[in-house]
C-alpha cells in the first residue's frame, strides 16, 4: 500500500505526501495549516492508496471534532478510528495545535468571518 491523506476543513483541502512502500503502518509527520472561521467544527481525513496509472483506492475516513483543540489550544497525538462503509478498518494518530492571530492583512475569502484562526496539523 502507498497511502496518502486528503484533509478537508470546510472549503480548504490539503494533501499529504505519498508514504511509498510503507504498507499499513505509514508515518507522515507533516504539518498542515488551515484558516479556521467561526462555526468550523470538524476536520475530515480521507485515506487513499495511490495506484499510479489506475485510479487511487479509497481506504477509509475519519472525522476529528475541533472544539476540544479550540478549548485547550492543542491535542497530543490521539488515535481516531478509520471507517469505510461503516466498517472499522484501522486507526490514524493525529496531533493538533491551534493558534489565534489577527486578521490584519489577511484575505482569506470565504474563511475570513470576523477574524481568522490558524490551526496546524501534524501527522
Amino acid at each position: 500500500m502507498d497511502p496518502y491523506v486528503v484533509l478537508t476543513c470546510r472549503t480548504q483541502e490539503k494533501k499529504s505526501s505519498i508514504a511509498s512502500g510503507k504498507g499499513t503502518s505509514p508515518e507522515w509527520n507533516e504539518t498542515f495549516l488551515f484558516s479556521i472561521a467561526h462555526g468550523t467544527s470538524k476536520l475530515l481525513l480521507k485515506i487513499y492508496d495511490s495506484d499510479g496509472l489506475s485510479g487511487d483506492d479509497f481506504v477509509g475516513e475519519t472525522t476529528i471534532p475541533l472544539e476540544p483543540v479550540f478549548h485547550s489550544g492543542s491535542i497530543e497525538p490521539t488515535s481516531y478510528s478509520v471507517v469505510k462503509d461503516g466498517d472499522y478498518c484501522g486507526e490514524v494518530k493525529v496531533g493538533l495545535l491551534f493558534t489565534e492571530e489577527s486578521s490584519r492583512g489577511f484575505d482569506g475569502g470565504e474563511e475570513n468571518f470576523g477574524g481568522w484562526r490558524q490551526s496546524s496539523r501534524d501527522y
